[in-house]
Protein backbone atom coordinates (compact mmCIF):
# COMPACT_ATOMS: atom_id res chain seq x y z
CA UNK A 1 0.00 0.00 0.00
CA UNK A 2 1.37 3.40 -0.99
CA UNK A 3 2.39 5.57 1.92
CA UNK A 4 0.27 8.68 2.32
CA UNK A 5 2.85 10.57 4.37
CA UNK A 6 6.28 11.86 3.57
CA UNK A 7 8.85 13.14 6.01
CA UNK A 8 10.70 16.14 4.60
CA UNK A 9 13.94 15.14 6.32
CA UNK A 10 13.95 11.39 6.66
CA UNK A 11 14.39 10.34 10.27
CA UNK A 12 15.54 6.92 9.24
CA UNK A 13 18.71 8.43 7.83
CA UNK A 14 19.42 10.25 11.06
CA UNK A 15 19.52 7.18 13.25
CA UNK A 16 18.49 7.52 16.87
CA UNK A 17 21.85 8.59 18.25
CA UNK A 18 20.73 12.18 17.69
CA UNK A 19 18.50 11.63 20.77
CA UNK A 20 16.46 14.81 20.11
CA UNK A 21 15.66 15.99 16.61
CA UNK A 22 13.24 18.47 15.10
CA UNK A 23 11.85 17.76 11.65
CA UNK A 24 9.36 19.11 9.17
CA UNK A 25 6.58 16.56 8.69
CA UNK A 26 4.61 16.91 5.46
CA UNK A 27 1.02 15.96 6.25
CA UNK A 28 -1.38 14.65 3.63
CA UNK A 29 -4.33 15.06 6.00
CA UNK A 30 -3.56 18.68 6.88
CA UNK A 31 -2.13 19.57 3.47
CA UNK A 32 0.63 21.47 5.24
CA UNK A 33 4.02 21.04 6.80
CA UNK A 34 4.28 20.78 10.56
CA UNK A 35 7.22 21.04 12.95
CA UNK A 36 7.61 17.89 15.02
CA UNK A 37 10.24 17.03 17.64
CA UNK A 38 11.35 13.51 18.55
CA UNK A 39 13.21 12.11 21.52
CA UNK A 40 14.75 8.64 21.61
CA UNK A 41 16.63 7.18 24.59
CA UNK A 42 20.39 7.44 24.22
CA UNK A 43 20.78 3.67 24.36
CA UNK A 44 17.82 2.99 22.07
CA UNK A 45 17.74 -0.68 21.13
CA UNK A 46 15.48 -1.90 18.35
CA UNK A 47 15.16 -5.22 20.19
CA UNK A 48 13.40 -3.48 23.09
CA UNK A 49 9.93 -1.93 23.18
CA UNK A 50 9.32 1.69 24.22
CA UNK A 51 6.04 3.32 25.26
CA UNK A 52 5.18 6.30 23.08
CA UNK A 53 4.25 9.72 24.46
CA UNK A 54 2.54 12.29 22.23
CA UNK A 55 2.99 15.84 23.53
CA UNK A 56 0.67 18.56 22.27
CA UNK A 57 1.84 22.15 22.71
CA UNK A 58 5.28 20.76 21.99
CA UNK A 59 6.89 24.20 22.00
CA UNK A 60 6.24 24.45 25.75
CA UNK A 61 5.79 20.92 27.04
CA UNK A 62 8.11 18.71 24.95
CA UNK A 63 11.32 19.58 26.81
CA UNK A 64 9.62 19.15 30.17
CA UNK A 65 8.23 15.73 29.26
CA UNK A 66 11.61 14.61 27.89
CA UNK A 67 13.44 15.82 31.01
CA UNK A 68 11.01 14.02 33.33
CA UNK A 69 11.11 10.90 31.19
CA UNK A 70 14.91 10.77 31.35
CA UNK A 71 15.04 11.47 35.08
CA UNK A 72 12.35 9.00 36.12
CA UNK A 73 13.58 6.22 33.85
CA UNK A 74 17.11 6.65 35.25
CA UNK A 75 16.31 6.95 38.94
CA UNK A 76 12.75 5.87 39.63
CA UNK A 77 12.00 2.70 37.74
CA UNK A 78 9.91 4.18 34.94
CA UNK A 79 10.36 2.65 31.47
CA UNK A 80 12.35 4.53 28.87
CA UNK A 81 10.04 6.15 26.34
CA UNK A 82 9.92 7.61 22.86
CA UNK A 83 8.51 11.15 22.98
CA UNK A 84 7.05 13.07 20.04
CA UNK A 85 6.22 16.75 20.39
CA UNK A 86 3.77 18.53 18.09
CA UNK A 87 4.67 22.21 17.72
CA UNK A 88 1.63 24.49 17.68
CA UNK A 89 2.76 27.97 18.71
CA UNK A 90 3.42 29.68 15.33
CA UNK A 91 0.50 31.96 14.50
CA UNK A 92 -1.38 30.39 17.44
CA UNK A 93 -2.11 27.39 15.24
CA UNK A 94 -3.06 25.41 18.37
CA UNK A 95 -6.35 27.34 18.41
CA UNK A 96 -7.18 26.08 14.91
CA UNK A 97 -5.88 22.55 15.52
CA UNK A 98 -7.98 22.09 18.64
CA UNK A 99 -10.99 24.29 17.89
CA UNK A 100 -14.48 22.98 18.63
CA UNK A 101 -17.96 23.97 17.53
CA UNK A 102 -19.52 26.19 20.22
CA UNK A 103 -22.93 24.56 19.96
CA UNK A 104 -21.95 20.86 19.86
CA UNK A 105 -18.50 20.88 21.53
CA UNK A 106 -17.19 18.65 18.72
CA UNK A 107 -14.05 19.40 16.68
CA UNK A 108 -14.26 21.80 13.75
CA UNK A 109 -13.27 20.63 10.27
CA UNK A 110 -9.66 21.69 10.93
CA UNK A 111 -9.81 19.92 14.31
CA UNK A 112 -10.95 16.70 12.63
CA UNK A 113 -8.03 16.88 10.21
CA UNK A 114 -5.59 17.47 13.06
CA UNK A 115 -7.13 14.48 14.88
CA UNK A 116 -6.47 12.32 11.82
CA UNK A 117 -2.98 13.77 11.35
CA UNK A 118 -1.97 12.43 14.76
CA UNK A 119 -3.88 9.17 14.64
CA UNK A 120 -3.29 8.11 11.03
CA UNK A 121 0.04 9.75 10.18
CA UNK A 122 2.31 10.58 13.11
CA UNK A 123 1.66 7.54 15.31
CA UNK A 124 1.58 4.95 12.47
CA UNK A 125 4.84 6.41 11.15
CA UNK A 126 6.55 5.88 14.50
CA UNK A 127 4.99 2.43 15.00
CA UNK A 128 6.23 1.40 11.57
CA UNK A 129 9.78 2.69 11.84
CA UNK A 130 10.62 2.39 15.52
CA UNK A 131 10.25 -0.15 18.28
CA UNK A 132 7.18 1.24 20.02
CA UNK A 133 5.23 -0.64 22.68
CA UNK A 134 1.43 -0.89 22.59
CA UNK A 135 1.20 1.50 25.57
CA UNK A 136 0.66 5.08 24.44
CA UNK A 137 0.22 8.33 26.37
CA UNK A 138 -0.85 11.85 25.42
CA UNK A 139 -0.09 15.13 27.20
CA UNK A 140 -1.94 18.41 26.68
CA UNK A 141 -2.51 21.80 28.30
CA UNK A 142 -5.44 24.19 28.18
CA UNK A 143 -7.23 23.81 24.83
CA UNK A 144 -4.95 20.95 23.75
CA UNK A 145 -5.81 19.14 27.00
CA UNK A 146 -9.48 19.34 26.05
CA UNK A 147 -8.70 18.08 22.54
CA UNK A 148 -7.01 14.89 23.72
CA UNK A 149 -10.31 13.76 25.27
CA UNK A 150 -11.78 13.15 21.82
CA UNK A 151 -9.74 9.93 21.55
CA UNK A 152 -11.74 8.53 24.43
CA UNK A 153 -14.81 8.47 22.20
CA UNK A 154 -13.31 6.10 19.67
CA UNK A 155 -14.47 2.50 20.00
CA UNK A 156 -10.95 1.65 21.17
CA UNK A 157 -8.98 4.51 22.66
CA UNK A 158 -5.72 5.07 20.82
CA UNK A 159 -4.14 6.13 24.11
CA UNK A 160 -3.84 4.20 27.36
CA UNK A 161 -2.93 7.23 29.46
CA UNK A 162 -4.03 10.87 29.42
CA UNK A 163 -2.26 13.74 31.19
CA UNK A 164 -4.77 16.58 31.20
CA UNK A 165 -3.31 19.90 32.41
CA UNK A 166 -5.85 22.62 33.26
CA UNK A 167 -8.21 21.86 30.36
CA UNK A 168 -10.35 24.51 28.68
CA UNK A 169 -13.36 22.25 28.33
CA UNK A 170 -15.66 22.22 25.32
CA UNK A 171 -19.42 22.31 25.94
CA UNK A 172 -20.72 19.28 27.86
CA UNK A 173 -17.22 17.77 28.10
CA UNK A 174 -17.49 17.76 31.90
CA UNK A 175 -20.33 15.23 31.48
CA UNK A 176 -19.15 13.40 28.39
CA UNK A 177 -15.71 12.45 29.72
CA UNK A 178 -16.96 10.79 32.96
CA UNK A 179 -19.70 9.00 31.03
CA UNK A 180 -17.20 7.65 28.53
CA UNK A 181 -14.67 6.64 31.19
CA UNK A 182 -17.45 4.78 32.94
CA UNK A 183 -18.46 2.93 29.78
CA UNK A 184 -15.17 2.24 28.00
CA UNK A 185 -14.06 -1.39 28.09
CA UNK A 186 -10.34 -0.70 28.29
CA UNK A 187 -7.76 0.00 30.98
CA UNK A 188 -7.29 3.77 31.08
CA UNK A 189 -5.03 6.01 33.16
CA UNK A 190 -6.46 9.51 33.46
CA UNK A 191 -4.49 12.27 35.21
CA UNK A 192 -6.08 15.68 35.80
CA UNK A 193 -3.78 18.51 36.94
CA UNK A 194 -5.25 21.87 37.99
CA UNK A 195 -4.08 25.16 39.47
CA UNK A 196 -5.33 26.82 42.63
CA UNK A 197 -6.19 30.07 40.86
CA UNK A 198 -9.91 30.15 40.03
CA UNK A 199 -11.20 30.93 36.53
CA UNK A 200 -14.37 30.63 34.47
CA UNK A 201 -13.31 27.07 33.63
CA UNK A 202 -12.91 25.98 37.26
CA UNK A 203 -16.56 24.97 37.90
CA UNK A 204 -16.65 22.72 34.83
CA UNK A 205 -13.27 21.17 35.61
CA UNK A 206 -14.31 20.42 39.19
CA UNK A 207 -17.66 19.03 38.03
CA UNK A 208 -15.76 16.67 35.73
CA UNK A 209 -13.38 15.73 38.55
CA UNK A 210 -16.21 14.98 40.99
CA UNK A 211 -17.97 12.81 38.44
CA UNK A 212 -14.85 10.84 37.53
CA UNK A 213 -13.75 10.22 41.12
CA UNK A 214 -17.09 8.57 41.87
CA UNK A 215 -16.62 5.99 39.12
CA UNK A 216 -15.96 2.57 40.63
CA UNK A 217 -14.20 0.58 37.96
CA UNK A 218 -11.07 -1.58 38.18
CA UNK A 219 -9.94 -0.65 34.69
CA UNK A 220 -9.99 3.11 35.39
CA UNK A 221 -7.00 4.58 37.20
CA UNK A 222 -7.85 8.19 37.96
CA UNK A 223 -5.49 10.69 39.56
CA UNK A 224 -6.21 14.29 40.53
CA UNK A 225 -3.56 16.77 41.62
CA UNK A 226 -4.27 20.37 42.54
CA UNK A 227 -1.48 22.88 43.12
CA UNK A 228 -2.84 25.76 45.21
CA UNK A 229 0.06 28.16 44.57
CA UNK A 230 -0.03 27.79 40.77
CA UNK A 231 -1.86 30.04 38.32
CA UNK A 232 -3.01 29.05 34.84
CA UNK A 233 0.39 29.81 33.29
CA UNK A 234 2.55 28.21 35.96
CA UNK A 235 0.47 25.03 36.08
CA UNK A 236 1.94 23.96 32.72
CA UNK A 237 5.23 23.32 34.55
CA UNK A 238 3.69 21.52 37.53
CA UNK A 239 2.83 17.90 38.00
CA UNK A 240 4.24 16.07 34.97
CA UNK A 241 6.71 14.14 37.13
CA UNK A 242 3.96 13.34 39.65
CA UNK A 243 1.75 12.17 36.79
CA UNK A 244 4.47 9.79 35.58
CA UNK A 245 4.86 8.57 39.15
CA UNK A 246 1.13 7.84 39.31
CA UNK A 247 0.76 6.19 35.93
CA UNK A 248 3.90 4.05 36.13
CA UNK A 249 3.51 3.18 39.81
CA UNK A 250 3.43 -0.56 39.23
CA UNK A 251 6.60 -0.32 37.13
CA UNK A 252 8.64 1.02 40.05
CA UNK A 253 10.78 -1.29 42.23
CA UNK A 254 9.18 -2.69 45.37
CA UNK A 255 9.25 -0.03 48.08
CA UNK A 256 9.60 -0.61 51.85
CA UNK A 257 5.94 0.38 52.22
CA UNK A 258 4.85 -2.11 49.55
CA UNK A 259 6.97 -4.80 51.19
CA UNK A 260 5.36 -4.31 54.60
CA UNK A 261 1.77 -3.57 53.62
CA UNK A 262 1.33 -5.88 50.63
CA UNK A 263 3.95 -8.63 50.42
CA UNK A 264 4.12 -9.58 54.09
CA UNK A 265 0.33 -9.48 54.40
CA UNK A 266 -0.46 -11.29 51.13
CA UNK A 267 -2.01 -14.73 51.10
CA UNK A 268 -0.33 -17.48 49.14
CA UNK A 269 3.32 -18.02 48.16
CA UNK A 270 5.59 -15.01 48.37
CA UNK A 271 6.97 -15.68 44.88
CA UNK A 272 3.45 -15.39 43.47
CA UNK A 273 3.48 -11.68 44.32
CA UNK A 274 6.57 -11.11 42.18
CA UNK A 275 5.20 -13.23 39.35
CA UNK A 276 1.89 -11.34 39.34
CA UNK A 277 3.64 -7.95 39.47
CA UNK A 278 5.73 -8.61 36.37
CA UNK A 279 2.91 -10.34 34.49
CA UNK A 280 0.79 -7.25 35.14
CA UNK A 281 3.55 -5.02 33.76
CA UNK A 282 3.81 -7.13 30.62
CA UNK A 283 0.04 -7.20 30.09
CA UNK A 284 -0.31 -3.45 30.57
CA UNK A 285 2.73 -2.06 28.78
CA UNK A 286 3.15 -4.75 26.14
CA UNK A 287 6.73 -5.80 26.88
CA UNK A 288 8.69 -7.78 29.45
CA UNK A 289 10.57 -5.87 32.12
CA UNK A 290 13.83 -7.29 33.45
CA UNK A 291 13.38 -8.18 37.09
CA UNK A 292 15.00 -5.60 39.37
CA UNK A 293 17.59 -6.89 41.81
CA UNK A 294 15.80 -4.81 44.43
CA UNK A 295 12.61 -6.82 43.85
CA UNK A 296 14.43 -10.15 44.03
CA UNK A 297 15.98 -9.19 47.35
CA UNK A 298 12.62 -8.04 48.69
CA UNK A 299 11.05 -11.39 47.82
CA UNK A 300 14.03 -13.25 49.28
CA UNK A 301 13.68 -11.31 52.53
CA UNK A 302 9.95 -12.09 52.60
CA UNK A 303 10.56 -15.84 52.11
CA UNK A 304 12.71 -15.80 55.24
CA UNK A 305 10.37 -13.53 57.20
CA UNK A 306 7.32 -15.65 56.41
CA UNK A 307 9.28 -18.93 56.39
CA UNK A 308 7.96 -19.59 52.90
CA UNK A 309 10.94 -21.63 51.78
CA UNK A 310 9.04 -23.25 48.90
CA UNK A 311 9.24 -19.87 47.14
CA UNK A 312 13.05 -20.13 47.13
CA UNK A 313 12.99 -22.68 44.30
CA UNK A 314 11.11 -20.61 41.68
CA UNK A 315 13.04 -17.56 42.89
CA UNK A 316 16.32 -19.38 42.26
CA UNK A 317 15.15 -20.40 38.77
CA UNK A 318 14.29 -16.78 38.01
CA UNK A 319 17.71 -15.60 39.20
CA UNK A 320 19.49 -18.10 36.95
CA UNK A 321 17.63 -16.57 34.03
CA UNK A 322 17.93 -12.88 34.99
CA UNK A 323 21.39 -12.91 36.62
CA UNK A 324 23.04 -16.03 35.15
CA UNK A 325 26.67 -15.13 35.93
CA UNK A 326 26.05 -14.45 39.61
CA UNK A 327 25.68 -16.47 42.80
CA UNK A 328 22.00 -15.61 43.25
CA UNK A 329 20.35 -18.57 41.57
CA UNK A 330 22.48 -21.38 43.02
CA UNK A 331 22.73 -19.78 46.47
CA UNK A 332 18.95 -19.51 46.80
CA UNK A 333 18.53 -23.05 45.43
CA UNK A 334 21.05 -24.34 47.98
CA UNK A 335 19.13 -22.66 50.80
CA UNK A 336 15.97 -24.32 49.47
CA UNK A 337 17.59 -27.78 49.71
CA UNK A 338 19.01 -26.91 53.13
CA UNK A 339 15.57 -26.03 54.46
CA UNK A 340 14.07 -29.19 52.93
CA UNK A 341 16.59 -31.32 54.81
CA UNK A 342 18.61 -32.41 51.79
CA UNK A 343 22.18 -31.58 52.90
CA UNK A 344 24.00 -33.35 50.05
CA UNK A 345 22.12 -31.40 47.41
CA UNK A 346 22.56 -28.22 49.45
CA UNK A 347 26.32 -28.77 49.74
CA UNK A 348 26.81 -29.37 46.02
CA UNK A 349 24.69 -26.35 45.14
CA UNK A 350 26.49 -24.04 47.56
CA UNK A 351 29.74 -25.21 45.93
CA UNK A 352 28.32 -24.19 42.54
CA UNK A 353 27.41 -20.76 43.89
CA UNK A 354 30.96 -20.36 45.25
CA UNK A 355 32.26 -20.44 41.69
CA UNK A 356 29.96 -17.64 40.49
CA UNK A 357 30.25 -13.84 40.68
CA UNK A 358 29.38 -12.04 43.91
CA UNK A 359 26.32 -9.80 43.89
CA UNK A 360 24.63 -7.52 46.40
CA UNK A 361 25.07 -8.99 49.89
CA UNK A 362 26.07 -12.44 48.61
CA UNK A 363 29.80 -13.13 48.83
CA UNK A 364 32.02 -16.15 48.27
CA UNK A 365 32.82 -16.03 51.97
CA UNK A 366 29.15 -16.57 52.80
CA UNK A 367 28.97 -19.57 50.48
CA UNK A 368 32.17 -20.98 52.00
CA UNK A 369 30.76 -20.62 55.50
CA UNK A 370 27.67 -22.56 54.44
CA UNK A 371 29.84 -25.26 52.84
CA UNK A 372 32.04 -25.63 55.93
CA UNK A 373 29.02 -25.72 58.24
CA UNK A 374 27.32 -28.48 56.24
CA UNK A 375 30.53 -30.51 56.11
CA UNK A 376 30.97 -30.14 59.88
CA UNK A 377 27.34 -31.00 60.66
CA UNK A 378 27.19 -34.10 58.50
CA UNK A 379 30.83 -35.20 58.48
CA UNK A 380 31.42 -34.83 54.76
Amino acid sequence: MQRSIVVFALLICLGVKAQVSKEIFESFKLQERRDVSYYFPEDYDKEKKYPLVVVLDGDYLFDQVVANSKFYSTFHGMPQMIVVGIHQSINSIRLDDCAYEPDTGLPTEKGKKFFEFLGTEIIPYLDLNYSTAPFKMIVGYDITANFQNYWLFKENSLFNAYINISPTLAPEMEMRVPARLSAIDQKIFYQLIVEGEKSNDTPKIMAMHNAIKDIEKETLHYFFDEYPSADHIAIATYGIGKAFDNIFGMFKPISPKEYKSEILTAEGPVFQYLEDKYKGIEDLFGFEKSVDLNDIMAIYAATRKKEDFESLKPLSDLCKKEYPETMLGFYFEAEYYEQKGEPKKALRTFEKSFGMEEIDFLTKEMALEKIDALKADFGY
